[in-house]
């Protein structure tokens, strides 16, 4: 450009001629019309339509009324014309431009067949095929433009404007005053289609409007005598309707409602008004009037922080009818809940947050789930981390809040003489205050070999001992009292590989334990009454692997076996103790290596084991890929830890309680194309029958994308599982065309023979409308005796926003 320039003024001082005004071949004409382009319009625009002079601030201040405007523009900012012919009009003082116009200027562009710069009016006139693409990235299409002299004002007739928000204005002709206010006349406002779909699909919904304003300074768009149109048709008639621009994000006004209907609360609408309090504060109020129980109010409050954010969630409700609930704790007149969560850094390693709710009943959460009810849950924690490349500090406190009703009886809820003992279920969940999980990894080898630190710090209280009666044994899940325990494990190992490719891992861990017991339940008589109890448990081992790798076209193979033998002395205090975090024991193919099978602190292995399998793996150049394992355990000295049953007496039947175990084996297959499988599986050791089963396939079909898990477990009799139980679980979606979908799931107990819940649902989505309905049954609850129901339905239109109706009911 600058070089253009300098020719410019060099020409401006010689005339141009009759050739350079007319132009000659094609490509002389652009090239000239380009230099004199720059000739007349360099430095800005402002200063050739005020007179041509090369100081226009002072031709501005001269001509009042141009004030305002210079203070908006800047002077110097470069303008670019490029056109097939310049022509220049000396009688009337008007440049013109004619055959493929592109006119760029502060960020602007204006294309056209033909464009004319009245210098006298300080005006631009585009006629044929006018396109000016903004630096919003609005493209504004019209027959005829005429725009004042920076581009910011003016009028077109047979507009078409369409935003970077994919949203589209037509109308009959349009003016924009300020660079900020434009008005459609007999305007349209819809969607339009994404580049995949044809330009001229028709959009399913429009407005259609005497006039249209939007104001960009505000970001409003407001019609008026409007009508809502549908395929075409007009369904609804708006005197005047305002909405926020497309592309505000946060607006304050009222949003569209939501309807519900539910057997207990009737009928109702979700009324909320958003507050855009500024750009980090924001709150959302709404109320739900119910024909049965009265007015649900909520509010809704997030606040973003220079190092967080935090947010406060709550509702509330004086039930009109409360005796709808006779059978739960719902049962009473004002029922509410508050809730919030929050998150902030400390600095790039720390951060410290909390979710916390509260809620006057237990069913509360359920029996107003149709609303909205930001973080409320079951769990409540207040939590410090912090992580760098070798430590991780994670102190978190918990407390709970069930759900369920307490029991007016006892029954055996599961199988014959499975029953549980006492009926206060909140008074069972502790409060745990702290606990802590802390890991550090040396940098430098000791020994030759990885040091890692693990330590484990737990502390709670329960109300309550919480116990089941299984075929006349009582089982304990957790005792009354305050319980700390203080864990610490020292974990070195290394690796060698020898010319033959074995790889050898030694290792060797250290665990300790201190307790700290009071106020336990004497009831428990197995429990130590001591205040203070440690123990230690080492441990040292050998992991041995030899890969076998084997090529062939088209792929490779690796058969793998595996051996593991650890060395520890027996287990101590086993059943003296409490056990909170290592109740859960599931021993298959993903813990055969596992050093301690244990899933916490609470319990630790002890005595002489082998672990045993052989690895495979099955690679293909397409990309598929399959690999598998089978393996066992066997306890070769000592007292098995597995065997011997501590308070919760739920050990022996994990498989390994014999000192040969239970086979475990895996299967995996990806095709790296959609499709994926996996299975699990644990047998007996004696007649190879299935203890432990699930298999899970997921894949994508064309329009079908699916899912379909199997679960088995075989009787757990130390657990009150009397019976098998076997379900399937699968779920499916179909794409119809182009935007339809069907989908659905199921849930089916095969012992049983019965359906634990079942769902299925239609819909329909394009670039601006949105439309599904979906219902389901779950009958999960109070073992199969209630049936919750739900009806779903969601209308969509973008940018104008959704709304949705929902009902819940049970028999």
């Amino acid at each position: 450009m600058g070089s253009a320039v300098s020719s410019g003024m060099a020409d401006r001082q010689n005339r141009p001629s009759r050739a350079d005004r007319v132009g000659a071949s094609p490509r002389a004409r652009a090239i000239r019309a380009s230099l004199l382009a720059g000739t007349l319009l360099s430095g800005a625009a402002l200063a050739l339509f005020s007179g041509g002079t090369l100081a226009p601030h002072m031709a501005l201040a001269q001509d009042g009324a141009f004030d305002s405007l210079g203070a908006q523009v800047d002077p110097t900012e470069p303008l670019l014309l490029e056109a097939t012919e310049l022509r220049y009009d000396f009688d009337r003082d008007i440049i013109s431009a004619v055959g493929n116009v592109q006119i760029y200027y502060g960020g602007n562009t204006v294309e056209a067949d033909r464009v004319d710069f009245d210098r006298r009016n300080n005006r631009l006139r585009a006629n044929g095929n006018v396109r000016l693409t903004e630096p919003t990235g609005n493209v504004i299409r019209a027959g005829s433009m005429e725009l004042s002299d920076d581009l910011r004002d003016g009028f077109a007739n047979s507009l078409q404007l369409d935003t970077p928000q994919r949203t589209r204005f037509i109308a009959d002709g349009a003016r924009r005053e300020n660079g900020n206010r434009t008005t459609f006349d007999n305007g349209l406002y819809t969607v339009y289609t994404s580049d995949k779909n044809p330009p001229s699909k028709p959009p399913l919904w429009r407005i259609r409007a005497q006039t249209i304003v939007h104001d960009q300074q505000e970001q409003t768009i407001e019609f008026e005598k409007a009508s809502f149109e549908f395929f075409g048709r007009s369904l609804v008639y708006l005197p005047y309707l305002s909405m926020p621009d497309p592309s505000v994000k946060r607006k304050s006004g009222l949003l569209i409602p939501n309807f519900v209907y539910g057997d207990r609360v009737g009928a109702g609408m979700r009324i909320p008004y958003y507050f855009a309090i500024d750009p980090s504060r924001d709150l959302l109020i709404s109320a739900t009037p119910l024909s049965k129980q009265g007015v649900l109010g909520q509010f809704d409050w997030r606040q973003r922080l220079m190092d967080g954010a935090y947010s406060i969630h709550a509702a509330g409700i004086f039930q009109a009818r409360p005796d709808e609930y006779t059978t739960s704790s719902g049962n009473r007149d004002f029922r509410g809940v508050i809730a919030s969560e929050g998150e902030f850094d400390i600095n790039q390693r720390w951060k410290w947050g909390w979710d916390l709710s509260w809620r006057t009943d237990r069913s509360f959460l359920r029996d107003y789930k149709f609303a909205p009810l930001g973080n409320a849950s079951d769990v409540s924690k207040i939590y410090l981390t912090g992580q760098s490349e070798r430590n991780r500090f994670d102190l978190r406190a918990y407390a709970f809040r069930i759900s369920q009703e307490d029991y007016a009886a006892l029954p055996a809820l599961d199988a014959p003489g499975f029953i549980p003992v006492g009926s206060r279920l909140q008074d069972k969940q502790p409060f745990v205050h702290p606990v802590l999980d802390w890991n550090y990894i040396f940098e430098n080898p000791i020994a030759g070999g990885e040091l890692a630190l693990t330590g484990n710090l737990t502390s709670l209280t329960r109300d309550q001992t919480d116990a089941i009666e299984i075929g006349g044994v009582t089982r304990f899940r957790g005792v009354e009292g305050t319980f700390t325990r203080a864990s610490l494990e020292a974990e070195w190992r290394s690796t060698l590989i020898d010319s033959f490719g074995q790889v050898f891992t030694p290792f060797a861990y250290v665990k300790g334990d201190l307790y700290f017991l009071a106020s336990q339940d004497r009831n428990v008589a197995s429990m130590t009454d001591e205040s203070f109890v440690g123990r230690i448990m080492p441990a040292v081992g050998l992991d041995y692997r030899f890969p076998f790798i084997g090529t062939f076209q088209g792929g490779n193979q690796i058969i793998e076996p595996v051996a593991q033998v650890i060395v520890r002395p027996n287990e101590t205090r086993i059943g003296e103790l409490p056990n909170e975090d290592a109740q859960s024991i599931v021993f298959d193919s993903t813990t055969l290596f596992e050093y301690d099978k244990f899933s916490g602190f609470d319990r630790s292995e002890g005595g002489t084991r082998t672990n045993v399998g052989l690895k495979y793996s099955l690679n293909f150049d397409q990309g598929y890929h399959v690999s598998a394992l089978f393996g066992r355990s066997f306890h070769l000295g000592g007292t098995n830890s597995f065997k011997q049953a501590d308070i919760l007496g739920a050990t022996t039947s994990s498989g390994l309680a014999t000192n040969y175990s239970d086979y475990v084996g895996s299967l995996y297959f990806d095709s790296r194309q959609g499709f994926r499988m996996g299975a699990q599986a644990r047998f007996d050791h004696k007649n190879f029958s299935v203890r432990r089963a699930q298999v899970e396939a997921t894949g994508i079909y064309g329009p079908v994308t699916g899912n379909l898990a199997y679960a088995y477990l075989s009787p757990q009799p130390n657990l009150g599982i009397a019976t098998p139980r076997e379900e399937v679980i699968g779920s499916a979606s179909l794409r119809l065309q182009e935007n339809w979908r069907l989908f659905g799931s199921v849930r089916f107990d095969l012992e049983r023979r019965n359906m634990v819940r079942d769902s299925f649902g239609v819909g329909y989505d394009d670039e601006g409308f949105s439309v599904s309905f979906a219902y389901s049954e779950d009958r999960s609850r109070n073992n199969g005796q209630t049936t919750d129901r739900l009806f779903f339905f969601r209308f969509g239109l973008r940018t104008l926003g959704d709304t949705q109706f929902s009902t819940n009911g049970n028999n």
